[in-house]
């Protein structure tokens, strides 16, 4: 049993044979910090620890001795971030990201108006919600395809993942918010300072050509759930 404040043990987490290295433990620290949006200072003080908790000059004292976080910290941590152990045990061994819960919605209910803010970000109460691998943004979305329009790159059902704070490339998939409040889903072809013009995922549908003007707002497609 492991006491209040007291420093974690490679055993403690994992069971007496599942041993893990200190840096295993920081970087699993580190990365639950990056899948919530945060930095690693900004994880302790959601947690109610000092800012500096987490600093990595923290991690080793200056003769090298390693410096452990301790198991409430870390319990502290997982209640901020609603974070279950096996979902940290994962990112001590370097697993996949973990899951959350991200708003979802149909493309074709996208275009209702109350439904984004001003930056591409969800609002309102018109959302559902899904557990999908998080991303390094905390407002990203779920957009759910309904018919072949898309076709072949996207199929009925499908889900994409949508982040307002990537960067977006030429070549990348986007959404785009229309000045008329359509919600249009492309590939990024080409850009310029006045127009954007916006590949059909279907080969056989012309391309677009849109002024910037016209543009409320664009994100970038980062993931498909197929």
């Amino acid at each position: 049993m492991h006491f209040r404040g007291e420093q974690l043990r490679p055993d403690a987490l994992l069971g007496e044979t599942a041993l893990f290295s200190h840096s295993q433990i920081w970087q699993a620290i580190d990365r639950l910090a990056e899948a919530n949006g945060m930095s690693a200072s900004g994880l302790a003080r959601a947690a109610g620890l000092d800012a500096t908790a987490f600093n990595k000059s923290k991690r080793a004292t200056p003769h090298g001795r390693l410096r452990w976080p301790t198991t409430e910290s870390i319990a502290k941590c997982l209640a901020a971030t609603r974070t279950s152990l096996n979902d940290f045990t994962g990112l001590v061994h370097g697993g996949p990201g973990l899951q959350r819960a991200v708003p979802c919605i149909h493309l074709a209910a996208a275009g209702t108006s109350d439904l984004f803010d001003d930056a591409g970000r969800p609002a309102g109460d018109g959302w559902n919600r899904i557990d999908l691998l998080s991303v390094d943004d905390p407002c990203a979305y779920a957009l759910q395809i309904s018919g072949d329009a898309m076709m072949p790159v996207y199929r009925d059902g499908d889900t994409v993942i949508v982040s307002p704070a990537a960067p977006v490339r030429p070549g990348d998939g986007v959404v785009v918010k229309s000045g008329n409040d359509e919600i249009l889903v492309r590939r990024l072809h080409r850009e310029t300072g006045r127009k954007l013009e916006l590949a059909c995922f279907n080969p056989q549908l012309p391309m677009l050509t849109i002024e910037r003007s016209d543009i409320k707002w664009m994100a970038r497609i980062v993931w498909t759930s197929q």
